[in-house]
C-alpha cells in the first residue's frame, strides 16, 4: 500500500516571493496541461501501431494495401536494418522448402517509393560486402608472408664473473 501512495506522488516545485493560494492552484493547473498533453501524445502514438519489423497478419491489418518482393540471399539482417532507415513497416517469410530458403518480405503498398530506395541501398551493400575479402583469406595470406620471414637467431649467452 505504501508503495503504491508513493509511485502516485507528485513533486511540485513553485518558485514565488510570496505563496497564496492562486500561485499553487496556477502551478497545479500547469501540471494537469502537462499530464493531458503526455496522454494525448501516447494515445497518438497507440493510433499509428508499431512500426518496424511486424507480423504479415499485423501488416494486413493496417489496411493500407499489401505488396510483397522475393529475396533469396541469407543476409536477411542488412534488408531489416536498411527498412528501418528509411522508417517502412515490412514482415519477412521464410519459405523453407527449398534447399536456399528463400525470404517473402511483405510491405505496405504506400511504402513503394520508400521501398525502391531501399533495394537500391541494399544491393549496394551486398555488392561492397561481395567486393571486399575476406577476413580470414587475409589472415591465412598473412600468416604465409610472416612464416616466410626468416627468424633472427639470438644466441644467449651468461657469463659468470667471480
Amino acid at each position: 500500500m505504501q508503495e503504491e501512495i508513493e509511485n502516485r506522488s507528485v513533486n511540485l516545485a513553485v518558485t514565488t516571493t510570496r505563496l497564496s493560494v492562486h500561485t499553487i492552484l496556477s502551478g497545479i493547473k500547469a501540471y494537469l496541461n502537462h499530464r493531458a498533453k503526455v496522454k494525448n501524445q501516447k494515445l497518438a502514438k497507440e493510433a499509428e501501431g508499431p512500426h518496424g519489423r511486424m507480423t504479415v497478419k499485423k501488416l494486413i491489418g493496417k489496411n493500407q494495401g499489401v505488396s510483397s518482393i522475393p529475396l533469396d540471399d541469407s543476409r536477411i539482417r542488412d534488408f531489416e536494418h536498411v527498412a528501418r532507415k528509411y522508417g517502412v513497416d515490412f514482415a519477412v517469410t521464410k519459405d523453407k522448402s527449398q534447399a536456399p530458403p528463400k525470404y517473402t518480405i511483405f510491405f505496405k503498398a504506400k511504402d513503394a517509393d520508400a521501398l525502391t530506395a531501399i533495394v537500391e541501398d541494399y544491393t549496394k551493400k551486398q555488392l561492397r560486402h561481395r567486393e571486399r575479402p575476406s577476413l580470414l583469406k587475409q589472415l591465412t595470406k598473412l600468416k604465409a608472408i610472416v612464416a616466410a620471414i626468416p627468424n633472427k637467431v639470438r644466441n644467449k649467452e651468461q657469463e659468470h664473473s667471480l
